[in-house]
This record gives structure tokens, C-alpha cells and sequence, in this order.
């Protein structure tokens, strides 16, 4: 063997290990954060736990499992009946029904949560049209409490066991309901018997996806005076900045959130989500005529009213007046820099996570081995975990390398863990990585693996057919990953309330600060933004569903 082709095998070899490696790598910066936070809580600080559970913590868990508790069911039974609703009949609007009842997902929390406090609550025009219709003592249902809180989060939440549930119906479980009618089993019975139990893991997974976002909001319930431990994480890190305070109370987020994990493998039992090998038949629609049809369009069509038309509507109203209003505000003229700052957060961290993405992709082609496919899987666990518990992980992270820079001599401390565009963005790839990872990967299944061995057999590197096939062919899906993760981080508050520099203020903060201080007109214009790009990627998850169902 001549000593060029003892260095190109040697380079091979080496740009070959180069992708496991870097997906291991990958998958360590995801994980640090977190065991940091776990490591922090070995060593207690009893004053600190004591002093919470005299006050605030024994009545925070309550609130919070209240309110889990309360969205999981409301987003299960309206997700649920909404999804069997528009697969298993036909009704006037129904086909349509079927993806425009995805879009609430672009709507936030915070947004929704504001509008009806604004528009429904106590000094709003509903409560005041009411008050002087029935009398000033009438009784009217208290919308700043723990029920209003819990509507709005299942009107915003809804969709996830929605989309879930109808992509199960659309295979083996409608196929398996029509068998099941066939054989002589009423509606009930069938639905009861065989469909229920092949939805199970496909509803279990979008309830624990709603549990993992309730978790993790505190903006919303904040609005509705609802008290969780998200909020406890919050007003301790903004309160006192004490930052080992806070890490500690932010395990009990985390806690709770393997507990929504555990609880999500309970309701699945032994089921597992399958595909039917080619199209499903999926379920024979019902045709409703009468008062049933006029029914179940208006059911759909008050959902949809509720969850984004109606609060899109007063929006548009508040950010008009605001406009076109004599007084002015020179807040309209920050928007740019707000709207800046959000593009700015969101391109960075799409870029990022869509690199990581690629890497810890290709090397799952490149690599068969174990360790390989541990790091892809843990690369996903950031999106599991709440976004405060993100944010206190990745400060401790930051400050321990803070350390370890000065300790070395390179007299760096503080500037990489306070105050930085660096940890924000390194806390928000943590958190949106799993999506983008997942899109890339469903691309890349587009690619066959004979068409990678047969660029390696012609001796191409990993790198070159990474480059000119796997990129090309799946650019669609890539394309996707950055949509998704890109809209996730625009519409992101926690973290970026957490982390963010001084005087960088994102849409989201914007919105959040002015709703906070009752400014809901000027709150208008940066929430329509955040509703307007968060479209983008609610289309392309109607327009995968409708070809799914189809």
C-alpha cells in the first residue's frame, strides 16, 4: 500500500470518528446543564427549604397539580372529541375544521391569558354589559382564579393530544373501529373496546406534552394569580438573584416534570404507537344531517372563536387605536429593535440547533453503535425539561467554566455566564434541539442507505456526502427544523426572562412586561407579531396532517 493511500485511509477513518464524536459532544452540552442543577441539590440548603415550606411551597404543589391536572383533563377531552369528531363525521366545514383547529397553536399563553382578562375579567366590557343587564350584584364566574387559567392553557394546549390522537385515527385505530363495527359491535362498544386502547399511547403523549408546557409557563398563570413552583423559580431568581436558592427550588421542577414522564408510560401501559404498513384505510366517515351537522360545526366553530379568532380580532382593535391614537407612545418606535432582537435570538439559535441537528443525524448513518444512538436520544431530553430549569442549569454550567477560564488563567469571569447572548442562545438550543433534531432525521429517512454506501464505496468523506447528497435531498425536512425551532424561540419567555442581557428585550418580554402593567393596547402590536410568524410552522404541521388523513 502506497503511503497516499495509508494517509487517505488514516484521514477516513478519522473524518468517519468524527461524527460519532461530535454527537457525543452534542449530547454532553445537552446533559451538563441538567447535572449540574441535579448535583447542586446534594448538598441542601435547609434554611432555604424550610423557610419555603413555612410560606409558599406547601400551597405551590397544590396549585400545580390542580392545574396539571386540570389542563391534562381539558386537553384530553376537547382534543380528544375535537379529533374524533372531524375524522369520524361529515359535517359542513368539517375537512376545513380538520387543520384550522391546529392553529391555536400559535397562539401563547401569555397572549390568550391577557386579552381574556382584559376583555372578560372584573373592569372588562363582557363583566360590565353583564353587570348592567342583571344588576350590579349579579353573579358571574371569577375569571382571575384557578379555573380561568386552566380554559385559557387547554384553548392554547388542545392541540398537541389533537394532532396526536387524529394521526392515530387516520391508521390502525380507525381501521380497526370500522372492523370492529362490521363484526356486529355498536358505537359505543367499538370505540370503547378497540379504538380507546389504540389511541391510548397517541393521547398519553399529547397529554404529557401539555403537562410539560403547563409546567413550564408562568406568565399565563402569574396573570390569573395561580402560585406553581415554576413561579416559585422565578420570583426567587428575580426577587433575591440568589442563585443557589433558586437551582435548588428549580429541582423541583424538574421532579415534577420526570413525574409527568413517569405518569405518560403509566397511561400507555404496554401499547406502543405502530404504522400501518402502507396507508391506512382509517376511519369511514359518518355523514350528520340536520340539527347533529349544524351542531358539530358550531361546536368546532366556538372553539376556534375562543382559542385565536376572537383575541386575534381584539388585538388587531387595540394595536389600530394605538396606531392611528393622537397621544403617540414611543414604545411603537422601539419595535424595530424589539422585533430585531427577536430575529436576531431566533436565527442564531435555528443556525445552532440546525447544526447540532445535522451532526448528531449524520452520525446515527455513519455509526450503527450504541453510543451513538444514546446521544441521539439524549440530545432530546432538553425539551422535557421545563424551560426555567433550562435556565438555572445552564447558569450554573456557565459559572463552573467561568471558573475553571480563570482558574487557567484566561480571566473570564462572569462575562460567558451573566448578562451574555452566549448563554441564552446555549440555553435555548437546549431546549428547541429535539424538534429540529427530529425533522432533520425524518429527511434523512427519505435518503437510502445504499445511496450513502455507494458514496463511500467511490470514496467520498462524510463531510462531502453530507454536503452534496444528504443537504440536497432533504432539504425540505432541514428547511422545516429551522422553521420550527426559529418560531419556538420567538415565541419563548421563560428562558429569555431568565438570561436575557441587560436592556435586550424580545417581543415576548415586551408583550409579558406591558400585559403585567396592565398596557394591553400597547401589548397589541408585539403579540400580533408573535401570532403572525408562529403561522408558519402551525401550516406546515396542517399541511403534513391533511396529507396524512387524506
Amino acid at each position: 500500500m502506497t503511503a497516499g493511500r495509508v494517509e487517505r485511509s488514516i484521514g477516513d477513518r478519522l473524518s468517519l470518528a468524527g461524527w460519532p464524536l461530535g454527537s457525543i459532544v452534542v449530547a454532553a452540552l445537552v446533559i451538563a446543564p441538567i447535572a449540574f442543577l441535579a448535583v447542586s441539590v446534594l448538598d441542601p440548603n435547609t434554611e432555604v427549604w424550610r423557610q419555603q415550606w413555612e410560606t409558599r411551597l406547601p400551597g405551590q404543589l397544590v396549585e400545580t397539580a390542580v392545574l396539571l391536572v386540570g389542563v391534562a383533563l381539558g386537553s384530553l377531552v376537547l382534543g380528544g372529541s375535537l379529533a374524533w369528531l372531524v375524522t369520524a363525521y361529515r359535517f359542513p366545514g368539517s375537512r376545513l375544521f380538520g387543520w384550522l383547529l391546529i392553529a391555536p397553536l400559535a397562539m401563547p399563553g401569555y397572549v390568550l391569558g391577557f386579552v381574556t382578562l382584559s376583555v372578560v375579567g372584573f373592569t372588562g366590557p363582557i363583566q360590565g354589559w353583564w353587570r348592567d343587564t342583571f344588576g350590579q350584584d349579579a353573579w358571574f364566574p371569577p375569571v382571575r382564579s384557578m379555573g380561568g387559567a386552566i380554559v385559557v392553557l387547554t384553548l392554547v394546549l388542545y392541540p398537541y393530544v389533537f394532532l396526536l390522537t387524529r394521526a392515530a385515527l387516520a391508521d390502525q385505530a380507525g381501521a380497526a373501529y370500522d372492523v370492529a363495527r362490521s363484526l356486529g359491535a355498536g358505537p359505543v362498544e367499538a370505540a370503547r373496546r378497540v379504538a380507546l386502547p389504540l389511541l391510548r399511547p397517541a393521547m398519553a403523549g399529547g397529554v404529557a406534552v401539555v403537562m410539560m408546557e403547563t409546567l413550564t409557563d408562568f406568565a399565563t398563570v402569574q396573570y390569573f394569580g395561580v402560585d406553581t413552583v415554576s413561579v416559585g423559580v422565578f420570583r426567587i431568581w428575580r426577587g433575591t438573584f440568589d442563585r443557589d436558592s433558586a437551582s435548588e427550588f428549580a429541582t423541583l421542577v424538574l421532579v415534577v416534570a420526570l413525574v409527568i414522564i413517569g405518569v405518560e408510560r403509566l397511561l400507555r401501559g404496554r401499547a406502543r404507537f405502530g404504522q400501518a404498513g402502507g396507508r391506512a384505510a382509517g376511519l369511514a366517515p359518518t355523514a350528520l344531517r340536520g340539527w347533529r351537522a349544524v351542531a358539530a360545526t358550531g361546536s368546532c366553530a366556538i372553539v376556534l372563536l375562543a382559542a385565536i379568532g376572537a383575541p386575534v380580532a381584539q388585538l388587531v382593535a387595540w394595536a389600530v387605536v394605538e396606531a392611528t391614537g393622537s397621544r403617540g407612545t414611543p414604545l411603537l418606535e422601539r419595535f424595530l429593535e424589539f422585533l430585531g432582537n427577536s430575529a436576531t435570538l431566533a436565527l442564531i439559535t435555528a443556525g445552532v440547533c440546525l447544526l447540532l441537528a445535522v451532526v448528531v443525524a449524520n452520525a446515527s448513518r455513519f455509526s450503527r453503535s450504541r453510543s451513538t444512538g444514546l446521544a441521539a436520544r439524549l440530545t432530546a431530553v432538553g425539551y422535557a425539561v421545563p424551560g426555567p430549569v433550562v435556565a438555572i442549569g445552564v447558569v450554573l454550567a456557565l459559572v463552573a467554566l467561568d471558573r475553571l477560564l480563570e482558574a487557567i488563567g484566561l480571566g473570564l469571569p462572569g462575562v460567558v455566564a451573566t448578562g451574555s447572548l452566549i448563554g441564552l442562545v446555549y440555553a435555548y438550543s437546549i431546549r428547541f434541539l429535539a424538534p429540529g433534531l427530529q425533522a432533520v432525521e425524518s429527511g434523512l429517512a427519505q435518503v437510502g442507505d445504499e445511496m450513502t454506501a455507494s458514496a463511500r464505496s467511490l470514496g467520498h468523506r462524510p463531510a462531502t456526502i453530507v454536503r452534496r447528497i444528504h443537504l440536497p435531498l432533504g432539504r425540505t425536512s432541514v428547511l422545516t427544523a429551522a422553521v420550527l425551532v426559529g418560531v419556538d424561540a420567538l415565541k419563548e419567555l421563560p428562558i429569555v426572562l431568565l438570561l436575557r442581557p441587560i436592556g435586550f428585550d424580545t417581543l415576548s418580554v415586551w408583550t409579558f412586561n406591558l400585559a403585567t402593567e396592565s398596557r394591553f393596547e400597547q401589548a397589541a402590536l408585539p403579540a400580533l407579531a408573535i401570532i403572525v410568524v408562529a403561522v408558519a410552522p402551525v401550516a406546515i404541521l396542517s399541511r403534513r396532517l391533511a396529507g396524512e388523513v387524506s
